[in-house]
C-alpha cells in the first residue's frame, strides 16, 4: 500500500524542483510542451510524441521539446458540433517503416455529425487520408466516443458514443454506443455494446481489456469488457444491475463527476484521465482504491511508454478555464528512494 502514498500530495508540481516525500517516492511533473489546442490522443513513435488536436491538426512534438504542428488533409471538413473534431489517434505498428496511422473524426453529412475511421499516411510534414476503414456512423450533438487504441496483438480498438440518442447503445445493428474491433477481412465487429460515451481503452498485463465511460450527470464508470458483454446503458447505469448485464468494476457514484477519457496501465495500476473531474484517477484493479493527481485542469489523455507517464491537459476546448501557457503536455516520473 506504500506506494499510493505520494499521490495525496502531488499538486502543483509543475515547474518545481522534485520533492522526496518518503515513502512514496520522488514525484516529478515537466513540461515537455505547451499552447496546445484542445488535444486529444497522445502517442509516440519511440523518439517524438504526435498529438491529435480537434481543430485538425497532429502536433510532432521531439524530446526537446521543439512542436511542429503538421497539416492534415481529410477528404471531409470537420464538424462543428460540440466535441467533435479529429480524436482518436494512433500510429500504425510499423509506422517507422510504413508512416501510416489511424484517426478518427467527425464530419457533417446532410448537416448532421457522422463518425470516421481513416488510415492516415504521413509524407513529410503532411497527413493525408489514404483509406477509409469504417465510415457512416451517426453522430449527435454530442457523445461521439472517438477513442482508438491497439491491443497487445496489434488489433485497433474503437470506441464509438450513443450519438445522444440512448436506445441506439442497446441497437445490435447499429455501431453507437458500443466498442469495436478491425479484422483481418477489413471489417468492424462489435466487441461490447451498451455504452453511453466510452472514451479510454487499456489493456493490464494479463491482456484484460479496461474502459473509461461517461455517465449521463455522474455514475462515470471504469469497466472490464468482456467480448459479447452488454454494459446496460441506458437500461442501467452506476451500480445499477439487470440479468445480462454487466454492472462497472467501479463508477464514480451519484454524487461526483469524472468525465473519464484517455486511460493506460503504468507498474500495474491504472491511470485515467478526468476532464470534469480535473485529475488522474490512479487505480489500484486489485484494491480498487483510487488516488487523484490534481492541479493541472482538465485532462484528456495519458500515456506510458513503460518508463515514465505522460498527459494532456484539456482546458483550451471551451469548457475548461485555460492558463497563459496551456494547454501543455506534461512528463510524469516517479522515483522511488532506491532510485529507481
Amino acid at each position: 500500500m506504500k506506494r499510493f502514498v505520494f499521490f495525496l500530495f502531488l499538486i502543483g508540481l509543475v515547474g518545481c524542483s522534485p520533492t522526496d516525500i518518503g515513502d512514496g517516492g520522488i514525484p516529478a511533473v515537466t513540461r515537455i510542451a505547451t499552447n496546445l489546442e484542445s488535444p486529444w490522443s497522445i502517442d509516440l513513435d519511440g523518439e517524438q510524441f504526435f498529438i491529435s488536436e480537434r481543430n485538425g491538426a497532429i502536433v510532432r512534438i521531439d524530446e526537446d521539446g521543439q512542436m511542429v504542428r503538421e497539416e492534415v488533409l481529410l477528404t471531409e471538413p470537420l464538424s462543428s458540433a460540440a466535441e467533435a473534431g479529429l480524436l482518436g489517434f494512433v500510429l500504425h505498428r510499423d509506422f517507422n517503416e510504413s508512416s501510416l496511422a489511424y484517426a478518427y473524426y467527425t464530419y457533417n453529412r446532410s448537416g448532421k455529425p457522422v463518425n470516421r475511421i481513416v488510415m492516415l499516411q504521413r509524407d513529410g510534414e503532411i497527413w493525408r487520408e489514404k483509406n477509409i476503414l469504417l465510415d457512416n456512423i451517426e453522430s449527435g450533438p454530442v457523445h461521439h466516443g472517438g477513442r482508438l487504441a491497439l491491443s497487445p496483438d496489434g488489433t485497433l480498438f474503437a470506441t464509438i458514443g450513443d450519438g445522444a440518442t440512448p436506445a441506439s447503445a442497446q441497437n445490435p445493428n447499429s455501431f453507437n454506443g458500443k466498442i469495436v474491433k478491425l479484422q483481418e477481412d477489413g471489417t468492424f465487429s462489435i466487441v461490447s455494446l451498451g455504452h453511453r460515451n466510452p472514451q479510454g481503452l487499456a489493456w493490464n498485463a494479463d491482456g484484460e481489456l479496461y474502459s473509461s465511460e461517461h455517465g449521463q450527470s455522474a455514475n462515470d464508470e471504469i469497466n472490464i469488457i468482456a467480448e459479447g458483454g452488454n454494459y446496460g446503458w441506458p437500461v442501467i447505469e452506476g451500480n445499477e444491475s439487470r440479468e445480462g448485464m454487466i454492472s462497472p468494476l467501479l463508477t464514480s457514484g451519484a454524487n461526483e463527476t469524472w468525465a473519464p477519457s484517455g486511460m493506460t496501465f503504468h507498474n500495474g495500476l491504472l491511470y485515467v484521465a478526468a476532464l470534469r473531474g480535473e485529475a488522474i484517477l490512479v487505480i489500484n484493479p486489485e484494491t480498487m482504491e483510487i488516488r487523484k493527481i490534481e492541479g493541472y485542469g482538465r485532462i484528456r489523455d495519458v500515456y506510458s511508454d513503460g518508463e515514465s507517464l505522460y498527459f494532456i491537459s484539456n482546458n483550451t476546448d471551451g469548457r475548461g478555464t485555460p492558463s497563459e501557457s496551456d494547454d501543455v503536455l506534461y512528463k510524469l516520473t516517479i522515483v522511488n528512494d532506491e532510485g529507481k
